[in-house]
C-alpha cells in the first residue's frame, strides 16, 4: 500500500518520512533547449510521480536556458506537486543557465556535478534589443520572480538577483558557497545517496524526511510523438523544412504529375507550422525566404547579370537569421547549415525554372500544333483534294496550287482533320 495515498495532510508535517522502502524515483532530462515539448514531459512525470506516491523526482538538467513560459509551466508545476523534486545538473561539463538556472533554484533540491555551471539568467528578447524601458520592466520583472523562489527555498537571494540582473555565473564550489545550491554530487545514485533520510523544506513550508533506500530508480522517456517534436523543435530542422516545403511544392507546381515531391513537401510544410507552435518564429524571416525565392526565380527571366541571384542569396541568409525568434545562441542556424542549403536552393530553384521555359519554348511535337511546318510526300495528286503522308500516317489534304503524287510538301495550316499544305522548298 502506498504511504502517501492513504495519509492524512497533517501527517506531512515535521519531520514525517515520505514513503518506505521500494518505490520508484523517476529521473527526467531536461537536456537542451527549454521548449513546450521538454515541458510537457518534465510536467507529465511529475504528474506521473504524484499519482503514484513517489518519494521523490530527479531532474537531470543540462540546459543553456530557453524559453520563458515553458519555464514557468516546470517552475509552477514543480512548486505545486506534493512529491519532492530534485535538480541535478550533471554531467561535468553541464550547465543550468538562463531558464535552467530558475529551474534549479525553485528546486526543494538543488545539486551539481563537479565540473559544471550555472546561471546567465538575464532575460532577453527574441524581437532584438529592447529599449532602456523595456529592459528594465523586463528585467525588474525576471529579479522579482527568482527572488521570491529563492527567499522561499531558503537561498541566497542576493547571489540569485545577481545572476538575473548581472547576468552573473557560479561554478558549482562558488554556488554551493553562495548558499545557491544544497550539495555537490557526481551522479544520480550518489544524490540518491546524499539525500537519503534528508529533510527537506517544501515551498509551502512543511517538513518531511526523505526515505529513499531500496527505492528503484527509474529513468522517464518521453512518448514517441513528444520525440518526434523535440527533433524537429531545432532551427536547423525547423529551416531546413521551410526550404523543403517550398522545394517540394514548387517542383509539383511547375511538373504536374510527378507526386512525390508534392508529397514530401506537403509533409515538410505540415511539420513546419507545427514546430513553430514549438518554437516562435519571426514571420519576417519567412518572408524574407520567400522573397529568396522569388529573386531566384526572376534571375531566369531576367537579365540581371547575377544581381538577382546575389539578392536572393543575401535575403535567404537573412531570412534564416531572423527565422527563430529568439537571442538564444543555441537557438540560431549555424553557417554549417545555412549556407549549403542556401547554395544547393538557389540552384535548385534556378535549374528547375530554367527547365520550365525552355520546355516551353520548345516547339511542340504532339498535336496540331506538332504537325505544323512538318515536311510530308505527296500520295495522290493535290487540289481541291487529295492524300498525304505527314509523320507516317496518312491525311486528307487541300492546296492552292495544284501537287503532283510524289512531291515533297509541308504543311501550313490545320481545318479539322484536313491539312494545307504547299509545295516544299528546295
Amino acid at each position: 500500500m502506498r504511504f502517501l495515498g492513504f495519509c492524512a495532510p497533517g501527517l506531512f508535517a515535521l519531520a514525517s518520512p515520505l514513503c518506505a522502502a521500494g518505490e520508484e524515483i523517476p529521473v527526467v532530462d531536461l537536456v537542451g533547449v527549454v521548449h513546450a515539448v521538454s515541458a510537457a514531459h518534465v510536467t507529465a512525470a511529475l504528474d506521473r510521480a504524484d499519482a503514484r506516491g513517489d518519494p521523490l523526482v530527479i531532474i537531470h538538467m543540462d540546459t543553456p536556458g530557453g524559453y520563458d513560459t515553458s519555464m514557468r509551466q516546470i517552475v509552477d508545476k514543480m512548486l505545486n506537486c506534493r512529491t519532492p523534486v530534485a535538480v541535478l545538473v550533471a554531467p561535468a561539463g553541464a550547465r543550468a543557465a538562463s531558464a535552467g538556472f530558475v529551474i534549479a533554484v525553485s528546486a526543494d533540491i538543488a545539486a551539481m556535478a563537479p565540473g559544471t555551471n550555472l546561471g546567465a539568467a538575464h532575460p532577453v528578447s527574441g524581437m532584438g534589443q529592447m529599449d532602456e524601458t523595456m529592459s528594465k520592466k523586463v528585467t525588474s520583472d525576471a529579479a522579482a520572480y527568482i527572488r521570491s523562489k529563492a527567499e522561499r527555498r531558503g537561498r541566497n537571494v542576493e547571489m540569485a538577483e545577481k545572476a538575473v540582473v548581472e547576468s552573473r555565473s557560479f561554478t558549482e564550489k562558488e554556488a554551493l558557497e553562495a548558499k545557491l545550491i544544497d550539495l555537490i554530487v557526481p551522479d544520480v545514485p550518489a544524490l540518491i545517496a546524499a539525500l537519503d533520510g534528508r529533510e527537506v523544506t517544501r515551498f509551502d513550508g512543511t517538513r518531511v524526511r526523505l526515505a529513499l533506500k531500496g527505492a528503484r530508480v527509474v529513468q522517464v522517456e518521453m512518448k514517441w510523438h513528444q520525440s518526434v517534436l523535440a527533433a524537429i523543435a531545432h532551427p536547423e530542422i525547423l529551416f531546413l523544412l521551410l526550404l523543403g516545403a517550398l522545394a517540394g511544392l514548387g517542383t509539383e507546381i511547375s511538373h504536374p504529375g510527378f507526386i512525390f515531391p508534392g508529397i514530401v513537401g506537403a509533409v515538410c510544410l505540415i511539420l513546419f507550422l507545427f514546430a513553430s507552435q514549438i518554437i516562435p518564429i519571426n514571420w519576417a524571416g519567412v518572408l524574407l525566404i520567400l522573397l529568396a525565392v522569388g529573386l531566384f526565380v526572376a534571375e531566369v527571366k531576367v537579365a540581371s547579370y547575377g544581381l538577382l541571384t546575389v539578392g536572393g542569396l543575401v535575403a535567404m541568409i537573412l531570412g534564416a537569421m531572423m527565422l527563430i525568434d529568439t537571442d538564444l545562441p543555441e537557438l540560431r542556424i549555424g553557417w554549417g547549415t545555412l549556407l549549403p542549403a542556401v547554395v544547393v536552393t538557389a540552384a535548385w530553384t534556378i535549374g528547375l525554372v530554367s527547365l520550365v521555359l525552355r520546355a516551353r519554348r520548345r516547339r511542340a511535337s504532339t498535336g496540331q500544333e506538332g504537325l505544323m511546318g512538318q515536311s510530308g510526300m505527296a500520295e495522290t495528286d493535290v487540289g481541291q483534294e487529295g492524300w498525304v503522308i505527314v509523320q507516317g500516317e496518312r491525311w486528307r489534304a487541300i492546296a492552292e496550287q495544284p501537287l503532283n503524287a510524289g512531291e515533297r510538301v509541308v504543311v501550313t495550316g490545320i481545318a479539322g482533320l484536313t491539312l494545307r499544305i504547299e509545295r516544299r522548298k528546295p
